[in-house]
């Protein structure tokens, strides 16, 4: 039997890329994967949409794909999903006639019958019954496109929080959380492919287990994970911070390896006010989350994410948050210009702030990051870490890029590292030769 060539794009954020590889996985004996999309019979898109910037990109890749199909000899089925079709389904269907098939986040696991009916000359009646029993199946496994050295699990879908700037819970729904058992299972899977780090992601890493009734969620799923023998960093993302609580924070704190003390935290702002009418609960004082948090893990590394430019900022309030983070000293931050999002409470607010402004205050916060990351960087060099290699260096032969405990994949600064033995998926012990401003040198 022949097998169908297949071109993929995720975009937007890991939670949808464990969506992109639960949907590759049950198509792994059927399927190849190409990285010409003009040599595919498939092109399957896996959009974000949650904010201007995430749509526009998102539209911008169908558009080029359309243009590929249309000149295309292998005439393939162009299928999009994602956070956008959810999002802008019908408006979609309307402006982009020319992509086959449109899946929103519900109907992904429908894809695999749209692939068996379309390809039905391709696939033999009892591959047919294969791929839909396993699509069927209460855990089918992922194909990562991940590195060998780190992968995703996601938790939980969806949200209950209701921050007045954020479309997700209406693109997403309600919170809903994996069962614990079939958690466990899915780690001990990507252990068996070698994965050393598994990252927890979820919309709201804190709120796992809540819909299930669990009384202690997230730390019921952190002992079992935590025993596993084979895992080397255990690193926990999207920390909602009004979750963080004493009992959470003393039981990390007791956890040791392989539990990494880096604790993602979207803050989105400083001023009560602002966090107020964000709709953030913990809006009277978040400097009592991060001082909870070092209290704790003194050398804990924490990143944050930022909004400027929120509906009602003064030059007050933006003041209040670049003291804020001149004096926490985040290893890691992200600044976004705030976008009113249709659909949501703080798109229909007074006192809009102009996008001219906006960029000023995200330029002057990232300026202030950029030497606080530097002086932060500077003070581990001399010192030996464990680097976790990703990667060969796609350009310099015997260079590789890896990562130290406080740089997770993909949003943070990497490590360079050279010598002898090294290789993607190794985990080495290296000397910390050189600090830059986001990024460092290692030596082996």
């Amino acid at each position: 039997m022949n097998s169908i060539s297949i071109y993929t794009i995720s975009l937007g954020c890991p939670k949808n890329l464990v969506d992109t590889e639960n949907m590759l996985g049950p198509l792994k004996n059927v399927c190849r994967n190409v990285d010409d999309p003009r040599k595919a019979q498939v092109i399957l898109i896996n959009t974000c949409a949650f904010i201007q910037p995430a749509i526009e990109e998102s539209l911008q890749n169908i558009l080029e794909m359309v243009e590929i199909v249309k000149e295309s000899s292998q005439n393939p089925l162009l299928v999009v999903t994602g956070c956008l079709v959810s999002r802008f389904g019908q408006e979609l269907k309307k402006e982009i006639p020319e992509v086959d098939i449109f899946l929103t986040i519900k109907d992904q696991s429908k894809w695999l019958e749209v692939l068996t009916r379309h390809f039905s000359n391709k696939l033999a009646s009892n591959n047919q019954h294969s791929i839909l029993k396993n699509q069927n199946s209460k855990l089918f496994p992922r194909l990562l496109t991940t590195p060998k050295s780190f992968a995703y699990l996601k938790i939980s879908e969806g949200c209950n929080n209701k921050c007045s700037f954020c479309s997700i819970p209406s693109i997403r729904g309600r919170l809903k959380s994996k069962p614990l058992n079939q958690l466990i299972q899915e780690a001990e899977f990507l252990l068996d492919q070698g994965v050393k780090e598994i990252i927890l992601v979820a919309q709201d890493s804190t709120a796992y287990g809540r819909d299930l009734g669990y009384k202690y969620g997230l730390m019921t799923l952190l002992e079992k994970l935590l025993s596993l023998s084979r895992l080397k960093w255990l690193r926990i993302m999207y920390l909602y911070p009004a979750g963080l609580s004493q009992s959470l924070l003393k039981f990390l704190a007791a956890c040791g390896k392989p539990f990494v003390p880096y604790f993602d935290l979207p803050l989105q702002h400083a001023h009560p006010q602002i966090l107020k009418s964000m709709g953030r609960p913990f809006a009277q004082n978040p400097q009592k989350i991060i001082d909870r948090i070092r209290n704790y893990f003194p050398e804990a590394a924490l990143r944050t994410t930022l909004i400027v430019g929120y509906p009602g900022e003064t030059d007050a309030h933006f003041q209040t948050l670049y003291d804020f983070v001149e004096r926490n000293r985040f290893h890691h931050l992200g600044v976004f210009p705030y976008y009113p999002e249709q659909g949501t409470k703080a798109a229909t607010l007074p006192q809009q702030v102009s996008d001219v402004e906006k960029r000023t205050r995200q330029d002057l916060i990232m300026r202030l990051q950029q030497k606080i990351s530097t002086r932060i960087l500077a003070e581990y060099e001399g010192e030996n870490m464990d680097v976790l290699v990703d990667k060969a260096h796609p350009e310099w032969p015997g260079l590789f890029v890896g990562r130290v405990w406080f740089q997770a994949p993909e949003i943070d600064g990497v490590t360079y590292i050279s010598g002898p033995d090294i290789h993607s998926g190794s985990m080495v012990y290296a000397t910390i030769h050189e600090a830059k401003t986001y990024d460092l040198v290692a030596l082996y």
